[in-house]
């Protein structure tokens, strides 16, 4: 048995390996890393449910479609009403304010006088309060698009002014902070990058916590510009003192992004696509709160998917395990992942997740791989020892073990040739069992036709059983069958063996229907699947009824109730049986009916 599966181990090792690296590549995978975010986004979703954190103050001054209303002249001719809204910002004490707007490229003194002047009071007079950080975007060359010298200098220089432009993740989604270098491999300032230097922050790169604060509203740009103009510091204390202020863009297709949370508390169904201001006022809710979210070393991400794919493989040797991994095994990872989140630790989940269903796959193909082999070793070893039904619960694992048996009701059949003692003699041993292999095999084919298991050869007999190991309808009909192939099969082959100039070979067949004990029975070192009881005694009682009697087939009282019919049969009486009462007998000569039967009832 060895000899076949010494390669097993090997092959397990091999293919843990291959499943391995499949891991391995799967959890590089755009695919994979794509599942990552979108388990990251539902976690968000999650702990905005289950846990709400209140986040630090910051506060959107928006632009909206009222803005443009009230204010009838271009935006890029917008100098006092900004100058307005600066003023007003430094009366309410702002902590810091970024601006979401590219002001103006050039001077429009030469349009309207004066505009200049007004803006550059605005600017001056918050820069004096708190940090300004002015936001620059990048045109459709790629260049990052300038802002009027003065108005730059004004605000600081480089120290006053950032990039609003932000990397997209591949599915387009904005989640992550970071100040992407320039040409030269410096960082490239942002605006939220930079305001948050200004405020003594450390803007180090991450993912931006989408869990934290609540939806943010606005404060119309109108509205502030209005206080300022009435010199209403109450209310600008009131909506800004100490925030951090943002002001931007809200107006329905402008500047719109997709994001993995509505941080829009105005809008209940905007498809994703929030206002860009608003991540922006999100990395600094992030960087003044706990800070943003770190991705977990990539060591441990490995381990993590050795782990997960070597404990799936070692379950899955049991499918009950393997499947039951299956389930838990990710569902641990997530809730490992989403207790991480809170701590701002992102772990990967989707890479050991794929690993421990290669791994359950993996290892279920390679455990049914060696079972189909040992079921077909098993078929070419055992074929010629037992019977198909008998190998067939064998290779399936359902015949019991163990020294024991059960009760069955069976149709049992013995059949027996005639005088072959004396044939055997004039016959050389090698003869003898050419011929009885010739039409043992004959035999054989007839019971297995019809379902038959064979019990065993008998010298020149033949035992067989119906109705075990896996029960039949009409076990009966299957045996009558099975015997009346066997007297067509015979007269076929006593036809070959006259051709041949042998000797022709004549059989008896006794057929008994009752409960018999059918199962292992011999030795704990040596047995075999076979049948036992009054049943079989009385089977072969009948069968040797059979000699000088004129019938070939001869059956009992209960065959013929099962039957439902007589089916040719002639009652012969009650006749004795050996060792038991008399009992009604049955008999059946008709080989013109054989012949015209062959493959009858199955």
């Amino acid at each position: 048995m060895k000899g076949p599966l010494l390669g097993e181990p090997r092959i397990r090792v091999l293919a843990a390996a291959a499943v391995l690296l499949a891991a391995l590549l799967l959890a590089r995978a755009p695919f994979t890393l794509g599942l990552d975010l979108k388990v990251l986004d539902q976690m968000f979703l999650v702990r905005r449910a289950l846990h709400p954190t209140r986040a630090p103050g910051v506060v959107l001054v928006g632009v909206d479609g009222d803005t443009e209303h009230a204010f009838r002249e271009p935006l890029a001719l917008w100098h006092r009403h900004f100058s307005a809204v600066f003023q007003g910002l430094a009366l309410g004490g702002a902590r810091g304010v970024g601006v979401d707007f590219n002001l103006p490229e050039r001077s429009f003194d030469g349009i309207i006088p004066g505009l200049d002047a007004a803006l550059m009071r605005g600017i001056l007079t918050l820069k004096a309060k708190c940090p300004l950080v002015l936001g620059l975007t990048v045109g459709a060359d790629y260049r990052v698009r300038s802002v009027f010298a003065p108005f730059l200098r004004a605000a600081g220089g480089e120290d006053g002014s950032g990039l609003v432009v932000t990397p997209l993740d591949p599915d387009n989604y904005l989640r992550r902070f970071t100040e992407p270098p320039d040409v030269s491999g410096r960082p490239v300032p942002t605006m939220a990058g930079t305001l948050a230097r200004r405020l003594g922050l450390n803007p180090v790169p991450g993912y931006v916590d989408y869990a934290l604060g609540e939806p943010m509203t606005y404060v119309p740009f109108q509205q502030v510009a209005a206080w300022s103009e009435a010199g209403n510091a109450q209310a600008l204390r009131g909506a800004f003192q100490d925030k951090v202020v943002f002001i931007g863009s809200v107006l329905p297709f402008e500047d719109r992004h997709l994001m993995p949370v509505n941080l829009a508390g105005w809008e209940a169904d905007n498809n994703g696509l929030i206002p860009g201001v608003l991540f922006h006022a999100q990395i600094l809710r992030s960087l003044m709160g706990p800070g943003l979210i770190r991705e977990a070393p990539s060591w441990a991400g490995l381990v993590l998917l050795i782990a997960a794919t070597a404990a799936s493989w070692g379950l899955s040797r049991w499918l009950g395990l393997g499947l039951a991994g299956l389930v838990i095994l990710p569902g641990g990872l997530v809730l490992a992942a989403y207790g991480l989140l809170g701590h701002l630790l992102l772990l990967p989940v989707a890479g050991p997740a794929g690993g421990v269903l290669l791994g359950f796959l993996g290892r279920t193909a390679v455990e049914g791989s060696f079972k189909i082999r040992e079921r077909r070793r098993l078929r070419q070893v055992f074929s010629g020892y037992v019977s198909p039904a008998i190998l067939q619960e064998i290779v399936d694992g359902r015949l019991r073990s163990g020294l024991e048996g059960h009760r069955v009701n069976l149709c049992v059949m013995f059949s027996d040739i005639r005088d072959f003692t004396t044939l055997a003699e004039k016959l050389e041993p090698e003869e003898v069992i050419a011929l009885l292999n010739r039409y043992f095999s004959r035999m054989t084919e007839a019971i297995h036709a019809h379902g038959g298991t064979l019990d065993k050869f008998i010298g020149d007999g033949i035992m067989c059983f119906y109705g075990a190991p896996e029960p039949m309808v009409e076990p009966c009909r299957n045996a009558l069958g099975t015997a009346r192939d066997m007297l067509a099969t015979l007269a076929e082959l006593n036809a070959e063996f006259e051709r041949e100039g042998g000797q022709p070979l004549r059989i008896g067949i006794g057929m008994h229907y009752g409960v018999a004990s059918v199962g292992n029975m011999g030795s704990a070192t040596r047995h075999e699947y076979t049948a036992v009881g009054n049943t079989v005694n009385t089977a072969s009682r009948l069968e040797g009824l059979t000699k000088g009697s004129g019938y070939t087939l001869m059956v009992s009282q209960t065959v013929i109730d099962q039957l439902g019919n007589q089916e040719g049969f002639e009652f012969l009486g009650e006749k004795p049986l050996k060792g038991r009462a008399p009992m009604a007998v049955y008999g059946w000569n008709n080989l013109t009916a054989c012949r015209s039967n062959k493959g009858g009832s199955s």
